[in-house]
């Protein structure tokens, strides 16, 4: 049991942190594609503002020599030295270092689909037929902005002719990447010394839990064999008493709640063997387990006016103890036939995949989503009214998860159309 809430500790703090490091990382991630979106944005939407063909310029506002299409504009001297502090804390966008170390391409289109100009940016990466190939395919969405492999681009339309803008950003996405695998490489590592932190926190905080478990059995399996010896003497001296009195009321009383004390012992030790008891594992006929138990029960079932239908696939073998295997069966079936409220049980046992499944399935009222969990729970039972005088006090369930979960398997219950079902899981 502590192993498998040790083995949920772990997952969930694993799991905890690998949703946080995907989440921090898909904020981390897109917030960076964000702004660096903005930012080539701005830059680009800039540059389209600033950029002239010289037929478009006039007389006075010619360019001077060695200034390309696209440069920013020189500003007036005398404007400069109005407000010094107000360029240097603030300048224009075009008179920023990323502005001037960006890389612009552009491409301009006659209004009847000749090339007027093509500006490669003085680089080789893109040769001039290629982006006028690009600017072409561009033009012909409906999209004036986007992205097209690691260029930005931006359609204007001027009077005669059509802009089409671009800017390089590979060397974003190159840091974009490079952010991306540094983040992978530094969490994966993170990732991997917190799993060995969670395993140790993990041991750290299961370890009084498993030792106060550990006691708790102990005690009541030392508690059940010291009382075993005293019930034995109660009943052997009762016995004796009734020879020699006869019929008493009081030595019947005492004799009926012996038998009850006795039972409940052994349940007790029953519980303790299956929870901790070594016990030896064989290969055992599951199949032929199960359809004994079902004809030992065959007689009870006939006097309560009930049968069982019983459906078992032949050949079904699991490693585990037999003994234990006949009781978790016995179990299932006898609790059935005390709480049907119909006249047929169903049994079954088939195999599923690498698994061997044995479902007991009765009509009984629908228990309460909020009871279904504690049917395992020792001296757990649903109807609180009902008290111990059939011999049962709530244990026989706590013995079957117990079976189950040593044989490395599993137990559950369902309640659908009137019907309860209780399913058991054993690998083949």
């Amino acid at each position: 049991m502590f192993n498998k809430s040790r083995r949920k500790i772990i997952f969930s703090i694993m799991g905890s942190l690998i949703l946080l490091f995907v989440v921090t990382l898909s904020v981390i991630m897109f917030a960076s594609y964000m702004e660096v979106r903005q930012k080539n944005s701005e830059l680009l939407e800039r540059y389209v503002e600033l950029f002239r063909l010289d037929s478009d310029q006039k007389p006075d506002d010619q360019k001077p020599d060695g200034q390309r299409p696209g440069d920013a504009p020189e500003i007036p001297e005398h404007m400069m030295q109005q407000d010094p502090g107000a360029k240097k804390d603030n300048p224009p966008i075009e008179e920023r270092s990323d502005y001037k170390l960006s890389t612009f391409y552009s491409v301009t289109i006659s209004d009847d689909g000749t090339v007027r100009e093509v500006d490669d940016g003085d680089r080789s990466v893109y040769e001039e037929e290629e982006l006028v190939e690009i600017a072409r395919q561009l033009i012909g969405q409906e999209k004036n902005s986007g992205t097209s492999g690691n260029l930005d681009y931006m359609i204007s339309s001027r009077p005669g002719y059509t802009l089409v803008a671009f800017l390089d950003n590979t060397v974003a996405e190159s840091s974009l990447d490079t952010l991306l695998g540094n983040i992978l490489l530094v969490g994966g590592i993170a990732l991997v010394v917190l799993f060995f932190i969670s395993l140790f926190l993990a041991r750290w905080i299961i370890r009084p839990l498993e030792e106060n478990d550990r006691k708790q059995k102990q005690f009541i399996s030392d508690a059940s064999h010291e009382l075993k010896t005293p019930v034995a003497v109660i009943g052997a001296n009762s016995e004796m008493l009734s020879r020699e009195i006869g019929t008493n009321d009081w030595l019947a009383n005492i004799r009926y709640e012996n038998e009850r004390m006795g039972a409940l012992i052994t349940q007790l030790l029953e519980l303790s063997r299956a929870e901790s008891a070594a016990i030896s594992m064989e290969q055992v006929d599951l199949s032929r387990v199960v359809t004994g138990e079902a004809m030992a029960f065959d007689s009870l079932a006939f006097e309560r006016g009930k049968t069982i239908n019983s459906d078992i696939e032949d050949g079904i073998n699991v490693t585990g103890s037999m003994t234990q295997l006949q009781q978790l069966a016995s179990i299932l079936i006898d609790n059935a036939l005390r709480h049907s409220t119909g006249t047929e049980i169903g049994l079954r046992l088939k195999k599923h995949g690498r698994s061997a499944v044995l479902t007991v399935e009765n009509d009984a009222d629908e228990i309460p989503p909020e009871k279904q969990k504690h049917l395992f729970d020792r001296f757990y039972r649903v109807d609180e009214a009902r008290n111990s005088e059939s011999g049962h006090y709530g244990l026989g369930l706590s013995i079957a998860k117990a079976v189950a979960e040593r044989h490395k398997g599993s137990i559950a219950v369902s309640c659908r159309d009137g019907k309860v079902c209780f399913s058991v899981v054993l690998p083949l």
